[in-house]
Parts: structure tokens; sequence; C-alpha cells
């Protein structure tokens, strides 16, 4: 059995050079799950050849501080892989941007969150009908760790929305039994978090939010990560 994280940005350069970069963090919350082979694959090399919907059960996309607004040539070739993987039913996990790439991929439609930007401990709230899996053993209102600005303003056609936030409409989203997106951060512990709020904190102050409040009010979400784990549970 083999997962392959599909590398799309790094971690806030503070914060990697304590913690490590995404694909440590999801292998963390991930491996007491999924105890196969894990592999990463930066998708940004041009030179690298993308792997195929065969090469494992299973991929991830990570987030990124790239915006998938920008249409990148690494990002368009992302999105062909998205497709092939997603019509040939192979379990597939966005994660942030990754969330936000496959919904551009498949139909959708991202641009920047006319609510602003979304950082933090933020309360998330499962649709009143949502029985996903990937929501399996959580109450319907939990707390996950997000950092984004932009989002999947439009989803895909056939996207069932799972969740959402006070600025999220579209928090989570599900397009098939194997393709599943969460805009928050299921691999952000506490610690991690309270890095990135750190880190964006003249943005945070600048767009009129409270970056000191935000980050006394960050914690440990075991309900986000169980996400992934649920995920995981599905290969």
């Amino acid at each position: 059995m083999k997962l392959i994280v599909l590398r799309a940005g790094d971690a806030a350069a503070p914060v990697a050079a304590r913690r490590g970069e995404f694909f440590s963090w999801i292998r963390r919350e991930g491996e007491p799950v999924f105890r196969g082979d894990w592999q990463e694959h930066d998708i940004r090399n041009p030179e690298v050849a993308l792997p195929k919907a065969g090469d494992a059960q299973a991929f991830i996309i990570t987030g990124s501080s790239s915006s998938v607004t920008e249409r990148a040539g690494w990002m368009l070739r992302a999105e062909e892989l998205i497709r092939e993987l997603h019509s040939f039913n192979v379990p597939l996990f966005g994660i942030c941007f990754g969330h936000q790439l496959i919904g551009q991929a498949l139909g959708g439609l991202v641009e920047r969150n006319p609510n602003g930007r979304e950082i933090g401990t933020v309360e998330v709230t499962a649709q009143d009908d949502a029985d996903d899996p990937i929501l399996t053993g959580l109450p319907k209102t939990f707390t996950a760790n997000h950092s984004h600005v932009d989002s999947v303003v439009i989803l895909p056609p056939g996207a069932r929305r799972l969740a959402s936030t006070k600025l999220e409409p579209n928090a989570m989203y599900s397009v098939s039994a194997t393709t599943k997106c969460v805009q928050f951060h299921p691999e952000f512990d506490g610690d991690s978090m309270r890095g990135y709020v750190e880190a964006r904190s003249p943005l945070i102050d600048a767009e009129g939010l409270d970056s000191k409040a935000i980050h006394a009010s960050v914690v440990d979400c075991p309900s986000g990560a169980e996400t992934l784990r649920n995920f995981l549970r599905l290969i």
C-alpha cells in the first residue's frame, strides 16, 4: 500500500525551521491509521513527471501560499492529474490550497474569499444532512485550524457541501465517494497554528483583525485532524 502526498507549497518559514514541512505533519496525524508506504512528490517541479493514478492507492494535496487564481503552469498540470485520479476513483484528499485546486480542476471556481482572511482555531459546523464517512465520529460542531484567503466560491458540478464556518460556506465538500476536500488544516496542531498567526501577524493586523486575540484563542484540534484519519480509513 502506498500513499503519495502531493506537495504544493512550503510551510511558513519560521514554523518550518522548528517543525519541518507539511509532509511530516500530515504523516504524524495519519500514520496511526495508514501504515503503508508514505511518499512525497513536489508538483511544482516541471522537470519531474507527475505520478499517475496507478502509482498509489491514495493521494493527498497539501496547502500552499500560492493562489489557485494565478493559474500557473504547474497548477494546470496538477489539475490534469486531479481529473485523472477523480475519473479512476482513486482516493484523493485536498487540504486548503489542495481543496481549492481540486475544486477548480473539477469545474468549480476559486476566488479571493469575499468574507476576508480566515486564520486560527475556528468552529466548523456540519450540514444537517451530512453523513459523509470523513465526518464519522465527529460532533456537528467542532474546531479546526485554518489559514487561507482564497475560497471555492462555486463548488464543482456534483459536489456536496459537508460543512461551513462563519466566513467559509464551503469549508468541507465531497465530489464523490473517493474525492474529499477540507479548507482547514487537519495537520496543524496548536503550536504550528500559533506559529502561523505570528508569521502572518502584520497582514492580519493590517486587515483590521486582532492577531493577539487570534493567537490567544488557538488550541489543538483533534476533531479537525480526525477528518484526515477518516479519509485514510477509506483506502
